[in-house]
């Protein structure tokens, strides 16, 4: 058995290879990228062969080009790979040899490699979460100048014929020069945005109609297309995740815990290291999902909690239930019950 540490580099990789006792038996520093190649002629003649790859920009093709092969790929998370990240010297030769090393010890900090199917819903989905980022940042710029002349439009009548026409009515007249041309500038930003976002947007919908785990999760109120289909490239396979508190965890909706000797757990922050795309589109499916289903068991347990918590902590509890819902919805297929 053989154990492959690779570090991975946009023009080469570094290779090392160690046999079950932990003898190094290759080590290559540059291996050229082009078609992949390279790597699988390195690769050749050690057989059966594990290799491991950091959580990368790069990991991808990797994966793609060895899973035709009979290699076994690992990919580790690099946030955990503290072994690498606290060494007092650093180069790719010794992290390759210290990650094939880790992997024939079982010491790998393992990540989910999604296969190219799922990694296609993901740049669809983020492509359209970064042009509404986008957009919201050039509707921001607008609202800064107009707050700075004591003026107020309502956020949502922006991308409003009424909110325009309020704007060369109204506002027009008590802006400067230079403030005019900013927000002209940013409204031919977001005229720009907004037909690319509608449609990704049908794209989506398409999409999430030919997913039957995508229709399953519509069948939540306040989830859409959109996020039915995050929540696909997401968190499927749902066999990764044992428990709902695994899936709870992964989605950064557990809060952090520190707990020493005899002394009471204490609860904080919701963690920084974990999917921020889960966690911010179930926690902003709460409010869509009270204006819609006000008197289901989850938006009555929202209630509850606001009324102890507030409603901020009240809308992460909520979201932290939801979660668990949809961990048991993908687990037994069923529906969604009020």
């Amino acid at each position: 058995m053989y154990f492959g540490g690779i570090d991975a580099h946009k023009s080469f990789l570094t290779v090392v290879i160690v046999d079950q006792d932990g003898n190094e038996v290759h080590r290559n520093r540059r291996v050229p990228i082009g078609d992949g190649g390279p790597l699988v002629a390195t690769l050749e003649g050690y057989r059966p062969l594990e290799v491991v790859v950091e959580t990368c920009p790069f990991w991808p093709w990797i994966y793609d080009r060895l899973e035709a092969t009979d290699i076994g790929f690992h990919l580790a998370h690099a946030s955990d790979l503290q072994a690498i990240a606290r060494a007092k010297t650093k180069t790719d030769s010794i992290d390759a040899e210290l990650l094939a090393r880790m992997l024939a010890t079982n010491l790998i900090p393992e990540a989910y490699p999604k296969p190219a199917s799922q990694r296609e819903l993901c740049y669809l989905v983020r492509h359209r979460a970064t042009l509404v980022r986008d957009r919201t940042r050039c509707s921001n710029r607008i609202h800064n100048q107009l707050q700075q002349r004591g003026l107020q439009l309502p956020r949502e009548k922006l991308l409003r014929t009424e909110g325009r026409e309020w704007l060369e009515t109204t506002a027009w007249s008590r802006l400067s020069p230079e403030q005019r041309e900013t927000i002209l500038g940013q409204l031919c930003l977001m005229d720009i945005l907004s037909p690319m976002i509608e449609a990704l947007d049908d794209r989506i919908k398409e999409r999430a109609l030919e997913h039957r785990v995508a229709c399953l999760l519509q069948t939540i109120p306040g989830i859409g297309p959109y996020r039915s289909l995050l929540l696909v490239a997401e968190v499927l396979p749902i066999s990764r995740f044992p428990s709902p508190e695994s899936l709870v965890a992964y989605g950064g909706l557990a809060p952090t815990t520190r707990q020493s000797g005899t002394g009471a757990p204490r609860h904080g922050q919701l963690p920084r290291g974990a999917n921020r795309w889960i966690r911010g589109e179930l926690i902003s499916a709460i409010p869509t999902h009270l204006r819609i289903a006000p008197e289901s068991g989850l938006s009555r347990y929202y209630e509850v909690q606001k009324e102890r918590l507030g409603w901020a902590t009240a809308r992460v509890a909520a979201a932290r239930k939801l979660c668990r819902i949809i961990h048991a919805m993908l687990s037994t297929g069923e529906v969604w019950h009020s």
